[in-house]
């Protein structure tokens, strides 16, 4: 790959990311092991292969994914679709992950290839049907497999498997592309009975982000036992309030994938629907996620400010996340933030285009527009839009001020109902359109 200025420059970037959101130590479920390796796919040593593994036997594990809606479907999306099926989400205890290939848009040959990966680790476990695979990278490019199954076999036959957090972190880094930082969230929560479990997550993306489930893979992994059907109910609802709310450049890849395992280490009765503590982990499983997922939007490629989109007071929650999205996708929102220009004409466009299900939510006599400053500068909240109207004696230079933020929100106030959501976004730079036309060179 030729080396251009503007990558230089995302290398220094890079460092100061690193340093901020790169974690250097966690906490990590019981009975999970991890291992990466530098397959050779990737040039210049580089990190580009990664198994998970689950080694509880005490009880069964279950999984749950939520997949990209794009029409082209890459391989590995369909492979893993097809395991969990066939599983009903039970026992599946590995997944493959490999990077700077995404085995899409590959056909049969593609799906042969990611069978490989898959049924290799299989015989390695011992076990059929108990892996799911995952590939990211260039899309109509076929895997190298003789190179990724030699860095299956040597994950394996040297027993490259670790608990500790370089262990993590490297699994982390295996799966990158145009990451600047490894993505590794962990914490560790309390049951109403005292029993402690732990969630860790695993993400990568900074381009082709908007999912409906992007070029996104997420893993989060826990050592409570959850029942399969509440499993995927969780990672479900969780996902529609974190991976399905971010957004870098509004384009949906072919291989967005969000999976959870849930292994079982920790001993407490199997949570399901009806537990006392199934909405008290639902909750912890979604903050956690969006926690997760703001971390790709703050490695957004090219970008240089972190937006949280806030539209509160809908008459339902899809209303305000359709309105949310709306406005994070809109390129003339995102240039304005990129350049400090409090042009809210801009957002109001968009809120106005978007389609919502109940145009109720929306009345153009009641709606508020601010921009809030996220440090302890005051006034927090700059309004823009006052009942439909504008404010025509809005600070310009109060705007710049929270405008020039790494981190700002705009609050949306619709006043129709009492429903909110949250989408996080950032702005659109020069270098977003550099890295990508220098992709592939």
């Amino acid at each position: 790959m030729r080396v251009s200025p503007a990558m230089l420059q995302r290398a220094a970037k890079a460092i100061d990311k690193y340093a901020l959101y790169v974690p250097t130590t966690g906490v990590f479920p019981k009975e999970f092991k991890v291992a990466s390796t530098a397959s050779g796919v990737k040039k210049n040593g580089v990190l580009d292969l990664g198994v998970i593994l689950n080694t509880n036997k005490s009880c069964a594990s279950t999984a749950a994914a939520v997949f990209t809606t794009n029409k082209f479907k890459a391989a590995p999306v369909l492979l893993s679709r097809g395991v969990l099926e066939a599983s009903h989400g039970k026992g599946v205890d590995a997944i493959v992950v490999n990077s700077g290939c995404a085995n899409s848009v590959t056909g049969d040959v593609g799906l042969a290839d990611g069978q490989a990966m898959l049924e290799m680790v299989n015989q390695n476990i011992g076990k059929e049907n108990s892996t799911l695979v995952m590939s990211t990278g260039v899309i109509g490019q076929r895997l190298k497999l003789d190179k990724i199954q030699a860095g299956i076999n040597d994950i394996f036959k040297k027993n490259k498997f670790g608990t500790d957090f370089s262990s993590w972190l490297g699994l982390a880094k295996s799966i990158n592309t145009t990451d600047t930082f490894p993505k590794l969230v962990s914490s560790k929560f309390t049951l109403p009975n005292g029993k402690e479990y732990t969630l860790t997550g695993i993400a990568k993306g900074a381009g082709m982000i908007c999912p409906n489930m992007a070029t996104l893979l997420g893993f989060v992994l826990t050592d409570l036992p959850i029942e399969s059907a509440t499993l995927q109910k969780m990672l479900r609802f969780a996902t529609s309030r974190s991976f399905n709310c971010i957004s870098v450049d509004g384009d949906m890849s072919t291989n967005d994938t969000i999976c959870m395992i849930a292994n079982g280490a920790v001993d407490t009765p199997i949570i399901n629907e009806s537990s006392p503590e199934y909405e008290q982990v639902q909750q912890q499983v979604t903050e956690f996620a969006q926690k997760l997922a703001q971390l790709v939007v703050r490695d957004g490629e090219g970008s240089t400010k972190f937006v949280t989109v806030n539209v509160q007071h809908a008459l339902k929650f899809e209303d305000a996340k359709i309105i949310a999205e709306s406005i994070s996708n809109s390129m003339l929102v995102k240039t304005a933030l990129y350049g400090q220009d409090a042009n809210w004409g801009r957002i109001l466009c968009a809120i106005g285009y978007a389609k919502l299900n109940d145009l109720k939510s929306l009345d153009v006599n009641k709606i508020n527009v601010s921009f809030v400053t996220t440090d302890d500068s005051q006034p927090r909240e700059l309004k823009l839009v006052v009942n439909g109207v504008p404010n025509l004696d809005v600070d310009e230079a109060r705007a710049s001020e929270i405008l020039a933020l790494n981190d700002l929100e705009v609050l949306v106030d619709l006043g129709t109902g009492i429903e909110e959501a949250q989408f996080w976004t950032c702005d659109l730079s020069h270098e977003y359109v550099t890295i990508n036309g220098d992709y592939r060179s």
